[in-house]
């Protein structure tokens, strides 16, 4: 981790020495500059950083995020960017039968404290919010379409119910399940009286969604530090539901992705397959293809920063109770100054109070069949 600037540049040179692990020489121009390598951790994830220092000043190069972050010294002080510290951990919490309408996943903190997956874990992962959190809902390859429970006390996860059966995706094929996983970007709302200028529909009420395309195969409630490349615009049933394309930022190829165009050059066919899934995961329930903004084109990350920013925009004016009856419960345990702000016993309570039972469906060969989809 970097340290805090605390004194002149022979200081910060000393610290940044006693850190970094590896040096090696490195000719600029007529002047050699020292490059320092180094595992830096980001939240619990780690990647490598180079700092290059010379006279008063260095630049850090943040492979990981593409980024360079400029740190200058002087003899009379020193002016530093804080990087964040280690991020939150969370554990899940189960309640009622798996398979079953009863079934809920729960967050809470490492120490204990139950927390809401909307409102109480932060989105932004690191100070220079460069970083993100999301909330895995369905890990890649399986069926079940888990989403975070708005209307319930403490937001935790469940299974999509529909006319009281459990909510599959079909097998579209060659697309088995999820093909990302899938899942939210927390005190984010897409306000449904916002009329987006982008897509010319308003938001779908609910979190922003977001698809992890990394390596690993995420578990269900487990929050995931990511960076954004980009994102598409579904429009379901004429409302804007942004897809926001993230990446595990501890992912092995994680540095080489920065933008939406690395996509292809890394993963060659996903934002194809990306773009075939929304559009057809519907038609085996009977159901018309889903339509996309900017004719199903991914959008890059600054525009895509630029819509998150603003979806959590509107998440604080639900968090500060600014927007009312919108069917979403906002109790939290973490945000200050909300006036929906609990206790950590009363949020104790909600979780004792959920159901602890419930009988689980029996396993159906309908969820296992391919469908065949011909497109228009």
């Amino acid at each position: 981790m970097f340290p805090s600037c605390v004194g002149g540049c022979r200081t910060t040179v000393l610290l940044l020495t006693r850190c970094f692990q590896q040096q090696q020489q490195f000719r600029y121009g007529l002047k050699t500059a020292r490059f320092l390598r180094t595992e830096t951790c980001i939240g619990r994830q780690f990647h490598s950083a180079t700092a290059a220092v010379s006279g008063s000043s260095f630049v850090v190069c943040d492979y990981r995020f593409g980024s360079k972050r400029s740190y200058t010294s002087a003899n009379t002080g020193s002016s530093c960017l804080k990087m964040t510290g280690a991020a939150k951990k969370y554990t899940t919490v189960e309640r009622g039968a798996p398979n079953s309408t009863d079934y809920r996943v729960f967050i809470k903190t490492e120490d204990g404290q139950s927390v809401s997956p909307l409102h109480d874990i932060p989105l932004y992962a690191n100070d220079a919010k460069t970083v993100y959190n999301m909330v895995v809902e369905v890990p890649r390859w399986t069926n079940a379409k888990m989403e975070i429970s708005l209307a319930e006390g403490l937001n935790p996860i469940k299974q999509d119910v529909k006319k009281g059966k459990l909510r599959f995706v079909a097998n579209c094929f060659p697309h088995h399940g999820y093909i990302w996983n899938y899942g939210a970007l927390p005190q984010t709302w897409e306000n449904p009286d916002h009329l987006d200028p982008n897509t010319g529909c308003k938001g779908d009420n609910d979190p922003i969604d977001a698809l992890e395309i990394g390596s690993r195969i995420a578990k269900r409630g487990e929050v995931v530090q990511v960076k954004i490349l980009g994102t598409v615009a579904l429009i379901d049933e004429g409302e804007t539901d942004w897809k926001v394309i993230t990446i595990d930022v501890n992912d092995p190829v994680a540095d080489q992705l920065n933008d939406v165009n690395d996509i292809d050059k890394v993963f060659p066919g996903l934002l194809k397959a990306t773009v075939e899934w929304f559009k057809i995961y519907k038609i085996p329930d009977g159901k018309p293809e889903n339509q996309f903004a900017f004719n199903g084109e991914a959008k890059d990350a600054a525009f895509a920063i630029k819509v998150v920013e603003e979806t959590h925009k509107f998440w604080r004016t639900l968090i500060n109770k600014e927007i009312e009856d919108t069917g979403i419960s906002c109790l939290n345990t973490t945000v200050e100054g909300s006036p929906y702000l609990v206790a950590s016993d009363a949020a104790e309570e909600v979780l004792a109070k959920s159901a602890s039972g419930g009988n689980s469906e029996p396993h159906t060969d309908a969820i296992d069949k391919w469908h065949y989809i011909t497109l228009k």
